[in-house]
């Protein structure tokens, strides 16, 4: 089966919609056309010359990244030097170019996730909260002999679902009447003839993002060749979305310990530490990249400690003054999962779909900076 651009981004949106990333943001398909083929796809943090030069060996038809490499408006073109040079490589070989940032990491399943498993941290919360997802109610009008039918396919596309409970909805029955027209095919009555039909009133809940599968779903198994029905937008919020997460170790540990374990999870011989007056951790907070906008945030919930990276100094002295361990492991370290999160679940979309599109991942991907 043939696949295109479309379709890769179409499976990223099913784990990072665009729609979640922060309004500053720039994410999406950056260079190519959405219908071009794709056969191999290639991931990596960050574009970088060095990172194109490794891709080219390998002739992807579309790089995946991180960070969006079209970031800050570009003033002019010039293939001397970056950006353009990178810009004419990648026109030249016919390669698209796509960037999943900061709603990947407030996707489920995203970096931040990756993270708070790793550290084996439950009971999981939302650090900052970032949008809410948009409800809606579908009305839509039965034959009485086939509202369990249409109501079970509705539920099976994710409508229905409120908190912990699936398949809500509300049945009221009635008559509903219609007259088939020249060149109508019904499915009940005859042409030119007014039909009365005992029908049921179904009413549920469907997140924005699944209306049009649910939708689709109802139309496949609904009787009539022409189905009545409304959609209404509701005041109340469904899913709740954000960046970074709390949670809480199995059981209090030492700082070390735990430093001991950031260690070993992100592959560090050293890490930056500000130290607070508790000698044991057990809730934190974890928030990849840079995250020092959430140190206020974490010690407001309580947390004992903030993983992170990318932190300033006066980032570091507000952590003290509120007494919050803050761990800085480094903006790449705590997101070079960025091409194993994404390898997984392409790798599950491609078994479901039938494409037949190989993935490689950078191999020569290192944090720029050292410590000597």
């Amino acid at each position: 089966m043939v696949c295109k651009v479309k379709d890769i981004i179409a499976a990223l949106n099913q784990l990072a919609p665009e729609s979640l990333a922060m309004e500053w943001d720039h994410v999406g398909l950056q260079i190519g056309s959405p219908e071009d083929d794709v056969t191999k796809v290639f991931l990596a943090l960050d574009l970088t010359e060095a990172c194109l030069t490794e891709a080219l060996v390998h002739e992807p038809d579309m790089i995946l990244t991180h960070h969006p490499f079209l970031f800050s408006p570009i003033q002019n073109i010039r293939t001397d030097r970056m950006p353009g040079k990178v810009i004419q490589q990648l026109l030249a070989s016919r390669i698209a170019l796509y960037a999943a940032h900061t709603n990947m990491d407030i996707a489920k399943g995203g970096l931040n996730d990756w993270v708070f498993h790793k550290l084996n941290l439950t009971k999981q919360r939302l650090l900052e909260h970032t949008s809410s997802e948009p409800l809606l109610k579908l009305v839509v009008y039965v034959p009485d002999n086939d509202v369990e039918r249409v109501a079970d396919a509705l539920a099976a596309e994710g409508a229905g679902h409120i908190g912990n409970y699936s398949h809500c909805s509300f049945k009221s029955r009635g008559i509903g009447t219609f007259k088939p027209l020249e060149g109508a095919s019904p499915a009940i009555g005859s042409i030119d003839k007014i039909e009365h039909v005992s029908e049921t009133r179904l009413e549920t809940i469907v997140p924005f993002k699944q209306l049009t599968a649910v939708i689709d779903a109802m139309k496949k198994v609904h009787p009539y060749e022409e189905v009545a029905y409304d959609v209404f937008q509701l005041n109340q919020k469904g899913e709740q979305h954000g960046i970074g997460r709390i949670g809480e170790l199995p059981s209090s540990i030492p700082v070390k310990d735990f430093v001991d374990q950031l260690k070993d999870v992100f592959h560090l011989k050293t890490l930056r530490w500000v130290e607070a007056s508790t000698t044991s951790i057990n809730k934190i907070a974890v928030l990849t990249g840079s995250g020092a906008s959430a140190i206020e945030e974490a010690a407001k919930n309580g947390c004992d400690a903030l993983v992170t990276g990318d932190i300033k100094y006066h980032d570091a002295q507000l952590a003290e003054s509120l007494d919050l361990h803050l761990f800085d492991v480094g903006h790449f370290e705590s997101e070079i999962c960025f091409t194993e999160v994404v390898e997984n679940h392409l790798k599950e979309y491609f078994n479901k779909t039938g494409h037949s599109v190989s993935i490689v991942c950078a191999k020569n991907q290192n944090n720029p900076i050292k410590t000597i």
